[in-house]
């Protein structure tokens, strides 16, 4: 039995909540069971240096934890003058998942920017943080779309994250921190729309793991996205 009593193919209790924040050109509450990540998508003119004379735009990520998104009080990353390796693999995770599925040509000279900051924490801030900020790109970017400033949507696809792990010797969908904390295996599972992968991330925690033990991780994470991108479309058609 898992300590939160779902089934081992179970999600979860899943929202997305749309028009989170007044100002940003689109946002997103992701809320996957006690872990709330609010994700922003800010759009400015400009490009990094880098990409200046190429013609096409850029989408990035950003992540962080609020103090108290944990059981105890953490110190924010600017007051320690440096952001943790973790921090940097996240929001790294997030723009490369986010890139996936836009097409920066249509974005013109432009970035859009995807913050994703943990409200409260218990685990799976970062496949959280994926689903939601995919809803918040397809919101500013239908925005931009309405007002003129581009004249097609640069979001070519769907990409939703969740992850799988063994957990006393059962696999298991969606992992919170009670299971996180304890897994054998743990594995971070980025998928577009149509089942391909982005991206995978897999570890043997407390020992090596089979061929089988992966398959059904595999299985369990595109039904489970599937479940998530009926989520997401339903809540960018929402408004």
């Amino acid at each position: 039995m898992r300590p939160s009593g779902r089934k081992q193919d179970e999600l979860r209790a899943v929202a997305l909540e749309t028009g989170a924040t007044r100002y940003a050109e689109g946002s997103c509450l992701a809320k996957f069971g006690h872990t709330h990540v609010l994700c922003t998508a800010s759009v400015e003119q400009g490009v990094p240096g880098w990409l200046r004379g190429q013609g096409k735009g850029w989408v990035t990520g950003e992540y962080g934890m609020l103090p108290r998104a944990t059981h105890t009080r953490g110190r924010r990353e600017a007051a320690q003058g440096k952001q943790s390796g973790r921090t940097q693999e996240i929001q790294r995770l997030i723009g490369r998942a986010l890139r996936s599925v836009t097409d920066l040509a249509l974005l013109g000279d432009r970035t859009i920017t995807l913050d994703c900051d943990v409200i409260q924490a218990d685990g799976g801030t970062r496949t959280a943080a994926i689903t939601g900020a995919w809803v918040a790109l397809s919101k500013a970017c239908a925005y931009l779309v309405s007002e003129g400033v581009i004249k097609a949507n640069p979001v070519t696809g769907q990409v939703s994250a969740v992850s799988c792990g063994v957990f006393e010797g059962a696999v298991v969908l969606d992992l919170d921190y009670a299971e996180d904390v304890a897994a054998e295996v743990d594995a971070n599972f980025v998928l577009c729309g149509d089942g391909r992968l982005v991206e995978l991330q897999a570890t043997g925690e407390k020992r090596p793991f089979t061929g089988a033990e992966f398959d059904e991780m595999m299985r369990l994470a595109k039904a489970g996205c599937m479940a998530l991108g009926d989520m997401q479309r339903k809540a960018v058609a929402a408004g």
